[in-house]
């Protein structure tokens, strides 16, 4: 067992410089009339973070902390101590050998704990330093999974349909236990920045795991007894039909995880599967999702070009890319910028993912065949300004739209294209009529996500032989002697990114682009045209990027392969115009004509 030091906390914290002697003693007054714990009055008074309190415990008692919200703690390992003795103490067992148990607790110098677990387990322990607040939801999720699964009885059957067993399931996931345990779930992902949180049935388990800068991530494997309460408790939550498990449904929800945080709203979508229902719930975040025009990530000349289109009167702005590249984002915060009183904006979304005050939303609704092409013909009649389209899905909704930004109104919207210059061959293949396009086809700004690299752990390595040959064929030079990448730390979940940022590239119709269009030209013809006008290509602008070590070579590689660019080779005698200085690149020509 780890040497456990005689000072308290408060003291270590006050000798690091963490704390004032004088914060010391007023967390140490308040806590005499209540049953917090000193570091969480500390935490609770702003004087001092959590992760500093840990950060400040390991190098003084060297011992090691870890990340509970990352960390693959099993249930029978986690519910080896009673939960009253769990909760008292505020420590989780995280892993256990044959004599030996490794435990998460926040104050190491408990040593009344210690000696208890020890009793319990009749096992030596062994401590790991983590926060009071995945302790505590880690608790809830053990706990409380636990005692969900003893409430749900062998002889209780949760897929009875009858009256009277509904009414029993929506009684039992309406308690503490699951109630506890789901919004443990929630309030992790919230505080760890996670878009969406899933919940998969499979046939040997049921996983928990929530998407981080776009990669999925374990949080928990509960018992496989309990996906029906948590499915359940979900589907209440968002107002959705517990009995219905045939059919997909859609629900949102409301709620305060954080006093601090304020209220998160989320969509919930169901889904049925060979092995019950599987949930996503999507976080959506008015700071994340609204942003101002200028935090989009956009360099200098493409911010001017996006702003040029944004002025127009008329025509139509396409933002594309894959599911998941922002574009929501984007043009949430298009419209933001372009929010003015004396402006009539309208938006079709399906779902509308956050409202926006000021501008009337309409949600689709195909169950009464309210459809994009249904509304968007009724907006027409509304005298809108503005009009935002979610999405083009259809040839109706497409033509619908482009013969709006003839008729007098800026229309913006998405579809799923790699480049700029594919989108125009989607509208064609869609059925739209080239003269169309010219028309009423403005701009079109396609964009990436990349993750950041963690700043915590960002290291220089040598890249090898493969990466050197890769980063030549993708942007035809030599690769430096270094490249920069995130390490793997505590703070990054050991991913070694934190964050993600956007790199686009806007393609402006000129008159050059709209002869091309209408002659039939190819999208690659398109694509040429439009980078000798001035088009900063996608991958250019991720080379920027890499340049200013905003994020990794790895990670440009796997966006530009995902994006279709791998095919794309470079002439050495041509280098890309991205490695100069903003104000040294001669085509950077804002212009229309």
């Amino acid at each position: 067992m780890a040497r456990i030091s005689r000072r308290k906390i408060g003291d270590i914290l006050v000798e690091a410089g963490a704390i004032t002697e004088d914060q010391l003693q007023e967390a140490l007054a308040e806590q005499k009339h209540s049953n917090k714990r000193l570091g969480e009055l500390l935490v609770e008074k702003d004087f001092v973070t959590e992760e500093r309190i840990v950060d400040v415990l390991e190098e003084q008692l060297n011992i090691p902390q870890v990340n509970l919200y990352s960390y693959d703690i099993g249930t029978e390992v986690a519910t080896s101590i009673p939960s009253y003795l769990a909760q008292r103490y505020n420590v989780i067992p995280i892993a256990q050998e044959k004599n030996k148990v490794i435990l998460a607790m926040a104050d190491p110098m408990n040593i009344v704990a210690i000696d208890d677990v020890a009793m319990i387990t009749q096992k030596q322990v062994e401590i790991a330093l983590a926060t009071e607040s995945s302790i505590k939801h880690a608790i809830s999720q053990f706990f409380g999974m636990q005692e969900s699964k003893r409430e749900t009885s062998a002889g209780q059957s949760v897929e009875l349909e009858d009256e009277e067993e509904l009414e029993r399931i929506r009684a039992q996931v309406e308690d503490a236990p699951i109630v506890r345990v789901v919004n443990s779930f929630i309030a992790q992902a919230v505080k760890e920045g996670a878009s969406d949180i899933h919940m998969e049935p499979f046939k040997d388990g049921f996983q928990v795991r929530m998407r981080i800068d776009g990669v999925l991530q374990k949080m928990a494997q509960p018992p496989q007894d309990t996906q029906a309460l948590l499915v359940s408790r979900v589907k209440i939550m968002a107002n959705l039909d517990i009995a219905e498990r045939r059919l997909p449904q859609d629900g949102r929800i409301q709620i305060k995880v954080d006093p601090r945080l304020g209220d998160v709203n989320m969509r919930v979508s169901t889904m049925p599967t060979i092995h019950g229902e599987k949930v996503v719930i999507r976080i959506l975040e008015k700071e994340k999702i609204v942003l101002p025009l200028e935090k989009l990530g956009l360099r200098d000349h493409n911010y001017q070009v996006f702003k040029q289109l944004l002025m127009n009167h008329s025509g139509m702005i396409l933002v594309t890319g894959p599911t998941g590249c922002g574009k929501t984002t984007t043009l949430y915060s298009a419209l933001n910028y372009l929010n003015r009183p004396q402006d009539n904006i309208i938006t079709v979304e399906d779902p509308v993912e956050y409202y926006l005050n000021g501008i009337n939303q309409v949600q689709v609704n195909p169950r009464v065949d309210l459809t994009f092409a249904r509304a968007l013909r009724t907006i027409l009649r509304q005298d809108p300004d503005i009009i935002m389209v979610g999405e083009i899905r259809d040839l109706e909704t497409a033509e619908i739209a482009t013969r709006a930004a003839l008729t007098g109104h800026l229309v913006l919207s998405s579809l799923h294209t790699n480049t700029a210059a594919q989108t125009v061959s989607r509208l064609i293949d869609m059925g739209v009529p080239g003269y169309l396009i010219v028309s009423s086809v403005a701009g079109v700004m396609t964009q990436r996500l990349v993750r950041m690299i963690c700043p915590n752990c960002r290291e220089r390595y040598t890249p090898n032989q493969e990466d050197r040959v890769l980063f030549h064929k993708l942007f035809g030079r030599k690769a430096p002697e270094q490249l920069v990448r995130g390490r793997g730390c505590k703070e990054c979940n050991r991913s070694g990114y934190r964050g993600r940022l956007a790199i686009h590239e806007i393609m402006l119709m000129n008159r050059a682009l709209r002869e091309l269009v209408l002659k039939g030209a190819s999208a690659d013809k398109l694509q040429s045209q439009a980078e000798q006008q001035g088009m900063i290509p996608l991958l250019q602008d991720g080379y920027q990027k890499l340049q200013q070590e905003l994020t990794s070579f790895e990670e440009i590689v796997r966006v530009a392969f995902s994006s279709g660019l791998e095919e794309e080779d470079h002439d050495d005698s041509q280098p890309l115009t991205a490695s100069m200085p903003a104000d040294q690149q001669t085509n950077d020509q804002v212009t229309e004509e």
